[in-house]
């Protein structure tokens, strides 16, 4: 692959997650000052979900059979763009809904087409080196949504349309992916990968499959709120006297916590987990030949549920340095958490299912998990998350974070008891 082939491809992944970052990390802080229940805060979080389970439909039909990859996606971030800007003039929860509904529609199906157009035209080597590029981009959009005051208003929405229309100019100009042409009749089981059900019969791969569902549901608690728990109590602890302090005065931890909080504003320190995720993902190949599959997955919902109990047993902690310290222990666990769980899903997936169904068992795992699972989180997320909204509109953090601290728990003795990795399927080798 030539350097401008990379450049090319890598810019595109960048463009595509900055859009979805834009709005996405605090979303939650403007649906408050618009005065949205929790509740709808979360069913608002589930539509990337509706989304995910949508979206094959597009792909399945048009992308692959009748239309260039890179005009199918110029396309959908066109008609992104314009929805997003509707999105900006809405302040009534029906019609938010609704568009944001049919644009997370055509950013998901996107999503696919961003994995194959770079599949198709880099190695399987080049491919995850192409792909940090969507951690970059997710990092930036979160600084710059800081920088430019758009975490609490329609600007967050404004941005990511005004990215979504360059992202759709650029995508015409991206290497040439002609259509699969007609792969025989279309069928909804097929595109829904339910011709993998049949896989379920093993009960450790079902034991996978339903706990893969039900960590989604926790995990999902982390995306809707953390960028409002961060706005709402981490700033507010940090005390003014330390960032007014000279930085030769301070001490070491005093020091660190300050340089991170201008460093990393606001909610952008939510970017520190994707820089982990980097590294996780880095180091994940090295840690499968060490712990094996069944290990890693543990440890992942392990990670979880240590990441929602520092939040809740750390944020009333009276001691503001130990809590920012706490605070970015449990984001800086975000690497171990994501990559454990839904990478080294998909790798236990490709290794269990063999080459004539693969396809089709990522579609069910993704049904699963983006589609199924993060739908009923990000909707139980809402509701709990309105149950411990208090009057004044604060948050009862401590409430809120040990509810999915205690399910991801509640997972890890059932996968370790009832999960059992074949020697054919030891992703080991």
């Amino acid at each position: 692959m030539t350097p401008t082939l990379y450049i090319r491809l890598a810019t595109m992944v960048f463009l595509h997650y900055f859009v979805w970052s834009c709005w996405y990390n605090t979303m939650a802080v403007y649906l408050g000052k618009l005065e949205f229940t929790g509740t709808q805060i979360g069913l608002a979080y589930g539509t990337t979900a509706i989304g995910a389970l949508v979206s094959p439909f597009l792909i399945g039909v048009i992308a692959d059979r009748f239309f260039p990859t890179q005009r199918v996606l110029a396309i959908l971030h066109l008609l992104g763009a314009g929805l997003l800007w509707l999105i900006t003039k809405q302040t009534e929860f029906g019609s938010f809904y609704a568009l944001l509904i049919a644009y997370t529609v055509t950013y998901m199906a996107g999503h696919a087409l961003i994995n194959s157009l770079t599949l198709q035209h880099a190695s399987t080597k080049a491919f995850p080196v192409i792909m940090t590029s969507a951690s970059i981009g997710w990092i930036t959009a979160n600084f710059v949504i800081n920088l430019t005051g758009r975490v609490d208003n329609a600007g967050m929405f404004a941005l990511a349309s005004a990215v979504a229309l360059g992202m759709g100019l650029y995508s015409f100009t991206l290497p040439h992916t002609p259509p699969k042409g007609d792969q025989g009749p279309v069928s909804i089981s097929k595109l829904l990968g339910l011709d993998a059900l049949r896989l379920l019969k093993d009960r450790s791969f079902a034991v996978f499959m339903i706990c893969s569902f039900l960590i989604c549901i926790p995990l999902s608690f982390y995306f809707t709120w953390t960028g409002a728990f961060i706005l709402e109590v981490a700033d507010k602890q940090l005390p003014s006297s330390i960032l007014a302090t000279k930085a030769g005065d301070l001490g070491v931890y005093e020091l660190i916590v300050a340089l991170v909080h201008k460093i990393f504003p606001g909610s952008a320190k939510m970017s520190l987990g994707q820089i982990s995720e980097i590294g996780f993902l880095l180091l994940l190949p090295i840690l499968l030949v060490r712990f094996g599959a069944k290990k890693i997955m543990v440890f992942g919902m392990v990670a979880w549920a240590v990441r929602f109990a520092i939040f809740a047993l750390f944020n009333e902690e009276p001691n503001a340095v130990h809590y920012i310290w706490a605070l970015l222990g449990g984001i800086l666990l975000h690497g171990m958490c994501y990559d454990f769980i839904f990478v080294m899903g998909r790798m236990y997936v490709d290794r269990f299912a063999g080459e004539s169904i693969r396809a089709s068992a990522q579609g069910l795992h993704a049904v699963f998990t983006l589609g199924a699972g993060m739908f009923v989180g990000s909707w139980l997320s809402g509701v709990v998350g309105q149950h411990y909204t208090r009057p004044d509109n604060s948050h009862n953090w401590t409430g809120i974070w040990l509810v999915p601290s205690v399910m991801s728990l509640l997972l890890v003795p059932v996968f370790v008891f009832l999960f059992r990795e074949k020697p054919s399927e030891d992703t080991k080798a």
